[in-house]
């Protein structure tokens, strides 16, 4: 199947490939084995499995965050060989990322505009702060008083916010959303991913988003892979898992103040 997809992306065309990954944290029980998908410029695809099947893992394989322990990564049609921070700073910043549980991911000393700048300062591109942050703001719904406030002082909504314009800071090519809304209540979720699909309208950027909810993932991308055309492995079925039923609506941002 795999062949056949990357073979009408067509040759030179920029793509995101994995091929044939097998990954974990432990070589003995690796929690992904053979998993293979392939992602257009520019599409949106979703990758549907239920949780602790190793979705997350393939996604944190595909940002350059974790080096698989066999199997091949192709970007731009090369294959990838440095993996965190020792990838070409052209990969790293190729990429942009959201995590299901934002507190995790946000460091708690930091008030959100330092959360959604960290990209630029780290990449030496500060000139550029007071603009950008004014445009993600916007883009993602955070009002200038939400700016200066820290991670316990907003909702898990507002928090989530910030990291998805952190993730949008450098204008990355792709856009990894793992379980991006899944923590979030219905009418947060539809801002996020009006937000993803507003800047993707913009600069043309692709997605990988990986989740647990079919209605909203095969409202929001262009095709949805299960886990098992992945692998080729059938997953634990995801039959009692939360699903957020009213997306079947469009997408209908609420107001900044709200989470």
């Amino acid at each position: 199947m795999l062949d056949q997809w990357t073979s009408e992306l067509g040759q030179g065309t920029s793509a995101l490939e994995l091929r044939a990954i097998t990954a974990g944290y432990d070589r003995k029980s690796p929690v992904v084995r053979g998993a293979s998908l392939a992602v257009a410029p520019g599409e949106a695809v979703g990758l549907l499995g239920p949780s602790g099947c190793g979705k997350s893992t393939l996604a944190r394989v595909a940002a350059l965050l974790h080096r698989p322990d066999s199997g091949d990564l192709i970007l731009d049609g090369e294959p990838v060989r440095r993996w965190r921070h020792r990838a070409p700073r052209t990969h790293r910043t190729a990429f942009g990322v959201v995590f299901q549980q934002p507190r995790l991911s946000a460091d708690p000393r930091l008030r959100l505009t330092e959360l959604i700048t960290e990209p630029l300062r780290a990449t030496g591109r500060r000139e550029e702060i007071p603009d950008r942050v004014a445009e993600l703001a916007t883009t993602v719904g955070l009002t200038p008083d939400l700016l200066g406030r820290r991670p316990h002082e907003v909702s898990d909504g507002q928090l989530q916010r910030a990291c998805l314009a952190r993730a949008m800071a450098l204008r990355p090519r792709w856009l990894i959303c793992d379980e991006m809304t899944a923590m979030l209540d219905a009418s947060t979720t539809a801002a996020l991913v009006t937000a993803v699909e507003d800047y993707r309208a913009t600069t043309g950027a692709a997605l990988l988003a990986v989740g647990h909810d079919q209605i909203l993932l095969d409202r929001w991308c262009d095709r949805t892979l299960h886990w098992n055309d992945v692998t080729g492995r059938t997953p634990p079925t995801t039959e009692g898992l939360p699903q957020v039923t009213s997306l079947r609506e469009p997408f209908v941002v609420p107001p900044a103040s709200e989470g």
